[in-house]
């Protein structure tokens, strides 16, 4: 098997290879190999019956299902792209991103409301008139997610592959090291790309994905101790909440059986990467940076980051480089903005819709991160160019006080930003969600002995809610927004 198939064809053939095994499960039911093909085709008939055409994007607003999983198949089987959203978003912004995306229906449970018809899993099996599977064929676009990006405006980033199943090499990271006997466990939201790219990779390859309602930390570990899990994708701020449990908690649950743990979606602070190496072993601990656009990224083994702490690896496919503010390349050690390009003469691997890409001649874009590369090419992040901070005259990058932040025991998460100052032009403002009894004092003495003076916060405010989406992701613009906003 070396030639692509459709994503479609793919499930035909893994249902006859293996109809009995379990497929995927989710917190209700779990479905087998024949289950979801026979499913998935009689959503793809109620899907033509609810008018969706060929290469249509569609918006899928579920939440973490087995449901999730059968509405993507489908749109596959009958040609339509997956264009994911979260089921929490608030009506407008939920128009905002189905107009750009011109889906002709929402597929969403009754919490998402939406001036497009909507529909769930059921109503469209019972749109079904029955027949034989539908026709093979191939989505002209893979998956369609948005980003709002630091504008805070909706934009569409279509994938520019169709949806095929290209067999990666065995065990390849092409496939995220997901081989057939894994059991995947997934406490990410569906909707963001990393979650959705690797339970899209735990189906292609023939494995039994698991997939969380919603990440909750000792429930994962639950999680993986009870379904023997061997493979996870976690995002640092998961990562955190784990390792701040109890030790008796962690110790309570058996987490042996995990081969691999990839995290990604944001900076992991040393310190914490660190531990997870030390718990789980170097070889299990890997991670990856790149952008849902696709154009290169780099990937790091928990033994290679060992020997280049802090780094997040060497590109692996496409090209990366360090520029100036003239968009000159610069040396090894130089920190600057990161550039990445497909490999040249290779296609394009994303189209926007609703955004201009950040460009410079020759097919180099950037996605907004800082950061500088060795002399032996491995990459060190040092934050967004949106994010960073001047403070009298010099560069301050958030995820480096965020970090710091985070290293103390009472703090769950935290966000930097910048906020004016007459003096200084910028002040440094830290939002810490605490745990237990932790005060100002506190955190300026941890501070005092990890930054240097001027890259510590003069001013602190603790917040209840969460800091950080279900991805991990922290959106600083907003924050700063909503703190210089007049007050009603």
């Amino acid at each position: 098997m070396d030639e692509p198939i459709s994503l479609g064809a793919r499930l035909r053939q893994l249902a006859v290879e293996q109809p009995d095994r379990p497929a995927v499960s989710d917190k209700d039911r779990t479905v087998t190999w024949a289950e979801l093909d026979a499913r998935t085709d009689a959503l793809a008939r109620g899907l033509v019956a609810a008018g969706v055409k060929h290469g249509d994007l569609v918006t899928i607003g579920l939440t973490n299902s087995v449901d999730f999983i059968e509405a993507i198949w489908g749109l596959w089987k009958m040609g339509a792209t997956p264009q994911p959203i979260s089921h929490r978003l608030p009506q407008a912004e939920a128009d905002a991103v189905m107009d750009l995306a011109e889906t002709p229906i929402l597929i969403a449970g009754a919490s998402l409301h939406s001036h497009k018809p909507r529909h769930d899993v059921a109503s469209l099996l019972a749109l079904d008139p029955g027949g034989p599977p539908p026709p093979d064929t191939t989505a002209p676009v893979y998956k369609a997610p948005t980003s709002g990006g630091s504008t805070g405006r909706p934009k569409l980033i279509l994938s520019g592959a169709p949806g095929v199943f290209v067999p990666p090499e065995a065990g390849g990271i092409g496939a995220w090291g997901i081989v057939r006997e894994d059991t995947v466990i997934m406490p990410g939201p569906l909707y963001h790309n990393g979650p959705f790219v690797t339970s899209v990779s735990a189906i292609n390859m023939g494995a039994h994905l698991v997939i969380m309602p919603r990440f909750d930390a000792e429930e994962t570990l639950k999680t993986i101790d009870r379904h023997r899990g061997s493979w996870i994708y976690l995002v640092p701020t998961m990562m955190g909440r784990i390792w701040r449990l109890p030790e008796e908690v962690r110790a309570a649950y058996d987490v042996s059986s995990l081969r691999m743990m990839w995290h990604l979606a944001a900076p992991c602070p040393a310190w914490l990467k660190e531990e997870w190496i030390n718990w789980l072993g170097s070889d299990v601990v890997m991670e990856l940076y790149g952008g849902t656009e696709g154009q290169s990224a780099t990937i790091i083994s928990g033994t290679e980051w060992l020997t280049h702490r802090g780094s997040v690896g060497r590109p692996v496919f496409g090209e990366m480089r360090a520029v100036d503010a003239q968009g000159t390349p610069l040396p090894p050690g130089e920190v600057g903005e990161i550039f990445m390009r497909p490999t040249p003469g290779g296609p394009k691997t994303y189209v926007y819709r609703g955004a201009e890409a950040r460009t410079m001649e020759d097919g180099w874009e950037s996605l907004g991160d800082i950061g500088w590369f060795d002399e032996e090419g491995y990459l060190y992040l040092a934050d967004r160019r949106t994010d960073m901070i001047l403070v009298g005259g010099s560069n301050v990058y958030p995820a480096e006080i965020e970090s710091a932040l985070d290293e103390h025991p009472l703090v769950q998460s935290s966000a930097v930003i910048g906020l004016p100052d007459d003096d200084l032009g910028n002040r440094i403002h830290a939002i810490v969600q605490p745990r237990g009894d932790l005060s100002h004092e506190h955190l300026r003495e941890h501070l005092a002995e990890r930054l240097v003076t001027y890259k510590q916060p003069r001013s602190y405010e603790f917040v209840h809610e969460n800091i950080r989406d279900d991805a991990g992701k922290v959106r600083r613009s907003q924050l700063r927004e909503e703190r210089l906003a007049p007050k009603t």
